[in-house]
């Protein structure tokens, strides 16, 4: 990768907007309208797959919620393994810039082929969608790892911007994607997704002048410059023969389980053997299962090797990532039931209907919730136009033309609600408050980081479990003892995600600020990447067990679905406090 010098660094600060350089801005708004378009289409899909057939204004395929949830977890679960290859690919051959380009243009077509509603299209709208992703995802954020090279303690603040970024963009995506689904059609939310990610590559593209060096393609035999203190720690770790067998048998069994999940529940095609040749002393684990536990003792295998070949401090830190990634598994596994079972507890458990007043202060507070965010992101803009407009014009153009269409369509939406008397609150609508909350909070984190009082890594972890399993708490006191036919108040789903927005700033963004501070600067493209795969392992639990929460809500209750969500974070994050001396002894200084 061509290194950036010291001094192309501080030309590259010296174009500043709120405190930091100009480029991370390009970078918020490239990943803000990404954002929009993947959770605008990820806030639909479990809803629309599992919509009537019949008797609902516009329907969907009826499929059962098991079904719904293999294929979801599936394609989330690929969506964080394909940056693993994205990132090498990156490093070796592309580039960060090109990579990011390559991904934004093969998710811009998965959007369009999901927009034609048909079965054959939605698959291959997700293996677009999942190479897409693969390609973009690692990158965009290794190129702010680049930026901050020579400011490492400004990373987390940058990190949480660069987050508010992306839960800008999932905050209007899903809330315009949703609407327009809802309310017009499901092609119009899936197609209005990939619009946007197409606007987004064209802006990113256009404003290429201000990064310089950083992000170009690798410069044929030069190494990744590192410091001083890396090159004393360095000591080299070819993958040998061995590492090589494992990570091909683990990773086609991993593969393979992935793909077999869905296609054994919708297809009733078996790629893996329905039972193992072998006794595994429990009768819940099935051929499929057992073969993927094997995988993933294989795996840590693998990790184990490789780890124990480096020097002491590189084999401590790698050991704290590793650490961090497990609980990492169990944080996802939790939150991203925002995407399966509380959209289905939010449309078909959920008082969404209101009338008169109801309706008049609902519209009210929907209008502030969206005027006020796409207000403050809008000024940003106007200060980054300030700021670069002279040396990249067509991409402010672009950001600009987003923008319109982005007021157009919410002055729209707006206008639609408040003339009628009686109004039904879009699924979606619940979804937003996530993103809304983090626009709000994000930058009182970012200053909390950056103060004296700023925990450490093991203790925001904590904090983040505990805050997560007090959302899923009151979901599980809210729907305790209600009974067929009986909805609940809006109130304990609107709480569950504001505890979960507090655990995921604590957790999300300074997850990936501590692998860029841990990890030596010739690895952090692929190590992006094995971050990511925590996060899918964390994606393909959260859609399996979503996926079971009427078979819970039948055998048990729906309350006791949520209880499971609530113990398990809380028991988690009072085990990574309890680490915190041990983290900080493995992370050798790492703040």
């Amino acid at each position: 990768m061509a290194s950036i010098t010291s001094t192309e660094h501080d030309n590259l600060f010296k174009s500043k907007v709120l405190g930091h350089p100009a480029g991370l801005f390009v970078l918020f708004f490239t990943e803000m309208w990404e954002r929009f378009s993947f959770y605008g289409m990820r806030v639909l899909l479990v809803n629309f797959l599992t919509m009537a057939i019949v008797g609902v204004d516009f329907p969907g395929w009826g499929w059962s919620t098991e079904n719904a949830g293999a294929l979801y977890g599936t394609y989330a679960g690929m969506l964080y393994l394909t940056p693993i290859l994205g990132g090498i690919i990156a490093d070796r051959l592309i580039g960060y810039r090109w990579a990011v380009v390559v991904g934004a243009v093969l998710m811009t077509l998965g959007h369009a082929a999901m927009a034609v509603e048909t079965e054959i299209m939605l698959y291959v709208g997700l293996g677009f969608l999942i190479l897409g992703t693969g390609f973009f995802k690692p990158n965009i954020t290794s190129i702010i790892s680049e930026m901050y090279k020579y400011l490492p303690e400004k990373k987390d603040g940058a990190y949480t911007i660069f987050y508010m970024g992306v839960n800008a963009g999932a905050f209007f995506g899903m809330m315009l994607c949703g609407y327009l689904a809802e309310k017009l059609g499901w092609s119009w939310g899936f197609g209005l997704a990939g619009i946007f990610m197409l606007l987004g590559t064209l802006q990113f593209w256009l404003a290429k002048p201000l990064f310089g060096k950083i992000g170009g393609v690798p410069e044929k035999g030069r190494e990744v410059e590192i410091s001083e203190e890396e090159k004393k720690d360095y000591k080299p770790n070819p993958f040998t023969m061995f590492d090589k067998i494992l990570i091909i048998v683990s990773a086609v069994i991993g593969f393979l389980y992935l793909i077999n999940d869905p296609t054994s529940k919708i297809g009733d095609v078996n790629l893996l053997p329905e039972k193992m040749p072998f006794e595994l002393g429990a009768d819940s684990i099935t051929g499929p299962i057992g073969i993927a536990i094997i995988g993933l003792v294989l795996f840590l295998i693998l990790i184990v090797s490789r780890i124990s070949r480096y020097t002491k401090v590189v084999r401590d830190r790698m050991i704290a990532v590793v650490i961090f990634a497990f609980f990492t598994v169990i944080f996802f596994l939790c939150f991203e039931q925002a995407a399966s079972s509380l959209v289905l507890f939010a449309r078909d458990y959920v008082d969404r209907t209101l009338e008169g007043n109801s309706a008049l202060i609902y519209n009210i507070i929907n209008t502030l919730l969206t005027v006020i965010p796409l207000g403050i992101i809008t000024w940003v803009l106007i200060l980054l136009w300030k700021q670069t407009h002279k040396k990249v014009l067509g991409s402010n153009i672009v950001l600009m033309v987003c923008f319109l269409g982005v007021w157009g369509l919410v002055i729209w939406m707006l206008a639609r609600e408040f003339s009628s008397d009686s109004i039904e609150i879009t699924v979606s609508w619940f979804s937003i408050l996530n993103s809304f909350f983090i626009i709000t909070f994000a930058s009182m984190f970012s200053k909390w980081w950056e103060s004296k009082y700023n925990p450490s890594a093991a203790l925001k972890y904590g904090i983040g479990l505990v805050l997560v399993g007090v959302g899923f708490a009151f979901l599980a006191y809210g729907s305790d003892g209600i009974n067929p036919g009986v909805k609940v108040s809006m109130i304990w789903l609107i709480l569950a995600y504001l505890f979960h927005t507090l655990g995921e700033l604590c957790l999300s963004p300074v997850g990936l600020s501590y692998v860029s501070k841990l990890v030596p600067a010739r690895m952090i493209a692929l190590m992006f990447g094995m971050w990511y795969l925590a996060i899918a392992i964390g994606n393909k639990l959260a859609g399996s067990l979503g996926g079971m929460v009427d078979q819970i809500k039948e055998e048990y209750n729906l309350s006791t679905f949520f209880l499971i969500f609530t113990i398990i974070p809380v028991v988690a994050g009072i085990i990574v406090a309890v680490l915190n001396p041990l983290l900080k002894k493995l992370m050798h200084g790492v703040k």
